[in-house]
């Protein structure tokens, strides 16, 4: 069984960590969201999975350099250019020979739900196309989806005011297809599933909808993304693999860490203190220095305070300043 995995957007919220890496190649805990997300896949069965690439393909190429991972053949469908997410599918699927049921998933969403309870649902449905739903406390910040009794979506309703509908389902990106939706999507041609094929499909009562209260989060701001480390190190969701500091990283043993994780290669110096934060790989934080609630990816020079903010893998926080509330370099 195949899946094509969504990672060609450009991370515009989560920058300046994606101005050099694409967005599911940062880390969950050390180890890069696709590979974790790959490592699911081939949990579930999934025989091929196929990345649809647009922005900075490379990396991924690297993380997967011999076009495998565990038993799971990992294949590279690069757009030429943007095709929306309908577009990208439908090109990732064709490039492959996608020809029977396959799932599809974002790059970016971290999800815990049971995908092979997710294709058995949809193949008792015997529907063209299943959406997995996740229960949100604020359903007026994203777009929402009613089902009935059955399963059956009857609409989309996005960002509703309070009140217009008694739904707190949204879309939680990840589906499975049947080939006939690529049907629905023209080749070379920037379609979206979300606002053109699904509700097609909707409108046949060709589509079904999965509600599941699993672990989900979708990483795109800086904010999230911290939060998504920080619950694993909490204990608030389990993941195999998921050292909170790095082996390789060089700490002094006066510095205080305290619910962070620390990556590959960083270096924290005398003193130091690092609170709720995430320091990605060869990040500094120099002696006497104070990181707190931050997103670590250059250098925080001896002395210097960090709080609530976001420091880009070549930004410096010099000696003796502060950075609150910021993000440096600032986006553009």
């Amino acid at each position: 069984m195949h899946a094509v995995v969504l990672v060609g957007g450009f991370g515009t919220r989560l920058r300046p960590l994606t101005n050099d890496v694409p967005k599911p190649m940062l880390p969950v805990v050390n180890r890069p969201m696709i590979v974790r997300l790959v490592d699911r896949l081939g949990e579930a069965g999934i025989s091929d999975v196929v990345l649809a690439l647009g922005f900075k393909p490379g990396p991924f190429a690297e993380a997967f350099p011999d076009g495998t991972h565990g038993a799971v053949q990992v294949h590279y469908a690069v757009e030429p250019e943007p095709l929306d997410t309908a577009g990208a599918i439908a090109f990732a699927a064709r490039a492959c020979g996608v020809d029977s049921t396959f799932l599809v998933l974002n790059g970016d969403v971290i999800c815990d739900v049971d995908l092979t309870a997710l294709v058995a649902s949809h193949r008792g449905f015997g529907a063209d196309a299943t959406i997995h739903l996740t229960p949100v406390d604020d359903p007026s910040a994203f777009g929402v989806v009613e089902i009935d009794a059955a399963g059956v979506v009857q609409r989309f309703l996005e960002k509703p005011a309070p009140g217009v509908t008694e739904s707190n389902l949204i879309n939680g990106g990840t589906y499975v297809l049947e080939p006939s939706v690529l049907d629905l999507i023209e080749p070379d041609r920037r379609v979206s599933i979300e606002r053109d094929v699904f509700p097609a499909l909707a409108d046949d009562r060709r589509l079904r909808g999965v509600a599941t209260s699993d672990y989900w989060l979708d990483a795109g701001r800086p904010e999230l993304y911290l939060q998504a480390n920080l619950d694993v190190v909490r204990g608030a969701r389990r993941l195999p693999e998921s050292d909170p500091i790095a082996a390789t990283a060089d700490i002094d043993p006066s510095a205080t860490i305290d619910e962070s994780v620390v990556g590959h290669a960083c270096v924290i110096g005398a003193g130091a203190v690092v609170s709720r934060s995430v320091l990605l790989p060869h990040a500094v934080v120099g002696a006497g220095s104070k990181v707190v609630d931050s997103t670590i990816a250059g250098t925080v020079a001896d002395g210097a305070s960090v709080i609530r903010s976001v420091l880009g893998r070549h930004a410096t926080v010099t000696a003796d300043h502060d950075l609150v509330d910021d993000r440096l370099p600032r986006p553009e």
